[in-house]
């Protein structure tokens, strides 16, 4: 005998983990690179690059202190910590080498540094890491998935904030090249981004002239976020590729387990010709049953799951005898197996319940949105009755307690007894052979004994009633309900399939009736949009620490207004436009692209306001601020956009998930960084404070050079 494994739920998982892990080599080779082009210099690459195992490595030390495993969800903020983590080391080692430009000495530069960005970058890690907070807060599937990727992405940026200002600034004073000591290639890098200084610094000055203008733009796409988000497509997750396909079956209501295996062999039969399928598996009943269509690797095959789905479809609905129902998988866990599962409670009894089934069924249909829709009630199972003669009964001197005490021992399946044989104790089970009880009238046949001791047969105190009644009685929440089940169409999400029956059921449903849901529309519906609030409170908590670091409620929201809403419509733009989907992958992309954007105001708002301390004016400030700051700015974008690149790329086991967080992060970071470089200036004249210029008494200053 030989057995095989015909179904491995952690293929799928094993696969996920290995393509996420070849994701996370790709992003620490190209975030390499990026820093290395862009530095100009090995040497002085070497600062940021440290940074990466120094915070992977103590994010895993203190995962593994709390008990977090390695899972999709934590190397998943592994592989986006990568690209962030760099971040601070860069800004701390470009204006070490500004200084160091300027002539300045080795340890005069470090030390300059160090005072000039412990502020920022305090406030930047702050805020990456705080955005993530308000999650732990997020209750059911949601927070409990999220809560580690959180925790995993939040310490990681804080293990790189703490290098950023100790361990950076020493390194950068010791590797970057004193003036006149460039190597060629790093000359070129800095006279490109001096040049790239000056345009922009002649740019910024066009700007200013029409600031107005450039406010109201960023006024009028802020608002656009509203009808970008409420025209997106919408999910609770990306459906998977998983490489199998499953399939529900549903027999006639008097099938037998014969019958279902009988007809599941056509199935599979036709099935077969199918590209890629690598084996078929069943688990079938008298009711129906469950199988799966396992294929082949998905770099093995010319075709998704998803691509093939309509395909088995039409081949299994014109299978006869059975209803056969292909899914996928939701790639969340749920209790659920169809894509949409809206519940109908009601006071009515089933038998009134089932025309309303009928209208909901055929405008789900009209939609064009479904494959297939089904329901679990269905009044179509054939009863019999054994209606007793209570008079007849009680002339023949017995009660109806005696006469089913004698059917159940005909029909019942109890064990009466018990005898050894050969060492072994065996079940006495007496029964009626089935070929005397297969059909109904064949029960009237059975004989009774009286309490005189007379055989009577089972007919003359009993006749049989037929009655038709529903296959399942609904129940949810102790209240009579039936369900709508449906598959949707390829390029149709849940949520718009679960909007077009909420709709017709608002139309056709009673006064009486009530709307819930089940499955995957249960979660869609309790926490579909629970990241939207976090982002709302996380928006709250950044607002608070930038309060705290500015010493100013002015301030913070110059960093937010002139960032992040623009940021916002960038991702929604491409969600928009059906790239992505707005679902929990997403929304995690947006949180962090709150914190990414801000950063760099918090960069340039916070340079601008100590130049006031130094006696610029506020448009001189801002525009001086915005020039020097542009360099670290543009670096750090492109180790974010690019490091996240593979993100977007990537195909394969978990592809989906993957990807709708790296197009949002990736395009809202472009979007937003180009209009935080020209709007943020805008705003900053118009919301932020003026500063004066510090007086330093002589006395003190002597005094203080004395000590």
């Amino acid at each position: 005998m030989e057995v095989e494994i015909s179904y491995d739920g952690t293929a799928y998982m094993r696969k996920a983990l290995k393509e996420i892990v070849v994701t996370l080599a790709e992003t620490i080779i190209i975030v390499g690179l990026v820093v290395l082009a862009l530095m100009g210099a090995f040497r002085t690459a070497l600062v940021p690059l440290v940074t990466i195992p120094i915070s992977i490595l103590g994010c895993i030390a203190i995962m593994w202190l709390v008990g977090f495993s390695l899972n999709l969800l934590t190397i998943l903020a592994i592989v986006l910590s990568v690209g962030l983590v760099v971040d601070d080391a860069i800004v701390v080692v470009e204006n070490v080498a500004r200084h160091m430009r300027e002539g300045k000495s080795r340890l005069e530069s470090g030390l300059l540094s160090s005072r000039e960005l412990l502020k920022p970058i305090i406030g930047m890690t702050l805020t990456l890491a705080a955005v993530y907070a308000p999650i732990g807060f997020v209750s059911g599937l949601t927070g409990s998935l999220f809560r580690e990727f959180a925790f995993t992405l939040s310490v990681a940026v804080l293990i790189s904030g703490v290098v950023a200002i100790t361990l950076s600034p020493v390194m950068s004073s010791w590797v970057c090249p004193e003036k006149g000591r460039e190597n060629r290639y790093t000359l070129k890098v800095n006279q490109f981004f001096d040049r790239l200084r000056r345009v922009y610094g002649r740019g910024l000055d066009s700007v200013f002239q029409w600031r107005n203008q450039m406010l109201f733009l960023s006024v009028f796409l802020s608002l656009l976020i509203a009808p970008l988000y409420l025209f997106s497509a919408k999910e609770l997750a990306p459906v998977e590729d998983q490489g199998s396909i499953n399939i529900v079956v549903e027999s006639p209501p008097d099938a037998s387990i014969a019958y279902t295996d009988q007809h599941m062999n056509g199935v599979i039969d036709s099935l077969g010709f199918l590209p890629g399928v690598e084996l078929i598996w069943q688990v079938i009943s008298s009711e129906g049953g469950f199988g799966g269509i396992e294929f082949v690797d998905y770099a093995q095959r010319s075709q998704s799951v998803h691509e093939m789905l309509p395909t088995v479809f039409g081949t299994l609905s014109g299978e006869p005898g059975l209803k056969v129902f292909p899914i996928l998988f939701s790639s969340l866990p749920t209790a659920g197996q169809f894509d949409v599962e809206l519940v109908v409670q009601a006071p009515d009894d089933y038998s009134e319940m089932e025309k309303y089934v009928g209208q909901l069924i055929q405008a789900a249909y009209q939609s064009g949105q479904f494959m297939f829709v089904n329901t679990d009630l269905q009044i179509n199972l054939p009863e019999t009755r054994l209606v007793f003669d209570h008079n007849r009964i009680a002339d023949l001197g017995m009660t109806v307690a005696e006469v089913t005490e004698q059917l159940s021992a005909l029909l019942s399946e109890q064990d009466v007894n018990r005898f050894n044989a050969s060492g072994k104790a065996y079940r006495v089970i007496p029964m009626v052979l089935s070929e005397g009880r297969n059909n109904p009238e064949q029960l009237l046949d059975f004989t009774l004994r009286t309490s005189a001791g007379e055989l009577v047969p089972l007919r003359a105190v009993a006749s049989l009633e037929n009655i038709t009644s529903p296959r399942v009685m609904g129940k949810f929440n102790q209240q009579r309900s039936f369900r709508i089940l449906g598959g949707v169409l390829p390029g149709t999400t849940n949520d718009q399939a679960l909007a077009t029956l909420e709709t017709a059921a608002l139309d056709i449903l009673p006064e009486t009736y009530t709307v819930d849901y089940a499955g995957v529309s249960r979660q869609l519906r309790q926490e579909g949009n629970s990241m939207f609030s976090v982002l709302v409170m996380a928006l709250a908590v950044v607002y608070l620490l930038l309060a705290i670091q500015f010493n100013s409620f002015r301030s913070p929201l110059v960093v937010l207004l002139g960032s992040v809403p623009l940021a916002l419509f960038g991702g929604l733009l491409f969600s928009f436009t059906g790239l992505t989907t707005v679902n929990i992958y997403a929304q995690i992309g947006f949180i962090t692209l709150v914190a990414l954007v801000a950063k760099n105001g918090i960069l340039i708002t916070e340079f601008a306001n100590e130049l006031q301390f130094k006696g610029y004016q506020k448009m001189e400030a801002i525009r001086e601020a915005a020039k020097i700051r542009l360099r670290p700015v543009l670096m750090t974008t492109a180790a974010t956009v690019l490091g996240h690149f593979p993100l977007v790329l990537v195909t394969g086991a978990g592809a989906e998930a993957r990807n709708s967080i790296g197009i949002i992060l990736v395009a809202g970071m472009l979007i937003g960084t180009f209009f935080t470089l020209f709007v943020l200036p805008c705003v900053y004249l118009w919301l932020g404070e003026g500063y004066k210029q510090h007086v330093i008494d002589p006395g003190a200053e002597q005094q203080s050079q004395s000590l």
